[in-house]
């Protein structure tokens, strides 16, 4: 049964199914390999896999980041990050960087950072003067900060795959990692902008006071706080500080900022709805996946195999790193969260690795696979609101790559970037 079920699987992701479908289709080939077990079995596990409260933070979560997105809060972070960096060689990548950073915050997920301010910057960049290519691979790497830094979809996802983690500790997980990742491109942007002599545009300068400009956009830099702090101190928990996030979304774009109005709506949720059924959809085809490899007892198997090894954490983490990138090549993160950790995380606590380390070293590794080829979404979303093909994009991307791999190996061997700010506010899982 496991045989067909791999077998099936990497023949459908060879001929192109989209990863969703690929998982449903040899989910029904495998279990109509069992004679004992009914096909409707599959209806029943994908249905649990969405009956669970934590879920509902996706949706809203999504509806937040459209409201406040239509609500001009993005063209407001855009100017103020534009602003803080000044007009230094290099400065309008630093504010792409800076304004992904700000809305990662608030969204929880890379496509849209990258469809919505990093489009708008990528424009911006190339009437500046940089290289298009350079714009977008800028743009797509540091988009992956959308699901690291709080709130985050996939880590909402791992938490539910994994319950030696909650949710509120991998958010507090999220923020270093996040910060490095931001600090590392930047550094990369610096050099780059240095050598090939990139300066900023008047463009986004208005005159305007920066005092001014941050008065301004503290309404929308507010609502990672509102999250965070509601949820650390214990007033909401993390599905009910999504909902929160709507309301706040709904009445800063209404009523601060006056831009968002109530005829948007119907396109703010048609676009909320068609993300979260694509989200949930994976959810629901990667619970039966995970549910026959779990019959399979393939988790078991691996385990005892590799624990026969007799690895140190040393050696075992590299090897994760290395399957993990590879995964993230061909598959995206959300159903790779769902088919690893069941097989991974029992290992690394068998082998006394934090569960928060790695954790955020799993959601790194497979975010990093969506700038990689052949699968990156990253990189085929970039490249459609860019219109520069994918080689040239790809061909920049390889020093911003790089300083990814850095970072990562980082927090694969200094848990304390990963743990320190979790056990400082008390959340030690």
């Amino acid at each position: 049964m496991s045989l067909v079920l791999s077998l099936t699987f990497i023949g459908m992701m060879v001929l192109g199914v989209p990863i969703a479908f690929a998982m449903l289709i040899a989910g029904l080939v495998a279990v109509a390999m069992m004679p004992s077990v009914t096909s409707l079995v599959v209806v029943q596990n994908m249905f649990s896999s969405l009956d669970s409260f934590p879920l509902l933070a996706i949706p809203f979560f999504i509806l937040a980041a459209e409201l406040m997105s239509g609500g001009a809060m993005t063209d407001v972070l855009l100017t103020f990050a534009a602003r803080l960096v000044g007009k230094r060689r290099g400065g309008l990548g630093h504010a792409n960087i800076a304004t992904l950073t700000f809305f990662s915050g608030i969204s929880g997920s890379a496509l849209a950072d990258a469809a919505g301010p990093g489009g708008m910057m990528i424009k911006i960049m190339k009437k500046a003067g940089y290289s298009d290519a350079y714009a977008a691979a800028l743009t797509a790497s540091t988009a992956i900060v959308g699901p690291i830094i709080p709130p985050s979809i996939i880590m909402i996802v791992y938490a539910l795959t994994n319950p030696d983690v909650t949710i509120t500790g991998l958010f507090v997980a999220g923020i270093v990692p996040g910060l490095m990742i931001s600090v590392s491109l930047a550094v990369v942007n610096h050099v780059i902008s240095v050598r090939r002599n990139y300066r900023s545009s008047d463009e986004l300068f208005d005159g305007t006071p920066l005092f001014r400009l941050f008065f301004r956009s503290l309404p929308a830099l507010f609502l990672p706080f509102i999250i965070m702090g509601g949820i650390h101190l214990g007033v909401f928990t993390p599905t009910e500080a999504s909902a929160v996030a709507v309301v706040y979304g709904l009445i800063v774009g209404r009523f601060v900022y006056g831009a968002l109005e109530f005829d948007m709506l119907p396109a703010i949720l048609f676009r909320t709805v068609l993300m979260t059924s694509s989200i949930l959809f994976i959810v629901a085809t990667s619970a039966i996946f995970a549910w026959l490899l779990t019959v399979g007892q393939i988790p078991q198997l691996v385990t005892a195999w590799i624990a026969g090894m007799h690895l140190s954490s040393f050696t075992l983490l590299l090897a994760v790193n290395v399957l993990l990138l590879l995964v993230g090549i061909f598959i995206e993160p959300l159903p790779g969260v769902m088919i690893m950790v069941p097989i991974l995380a029992p290992i690394a606590d068998a082998a006394g690795i934090a569960p928060l380390q790695f954790a955020i070293v799993v959601i790194v590794n497979l975010t990093l696979g969506m700038i990689t080829p052949p699968v990156g979404s990253l990189l085929f979303v970039t490249s459609a609101v860019s219109g520069v093909k994918m080689g040239p994009m790809v061909r920049e991307a390889y020093p911003m790559f790089a300083a990814l791999l850095l970072v990562l190996a980082l927090l694969t061997y200094v848990p304390g970037f990963s743990t320190w700010l979790p056990e400082l506010l008390g959340y030690k899982n």
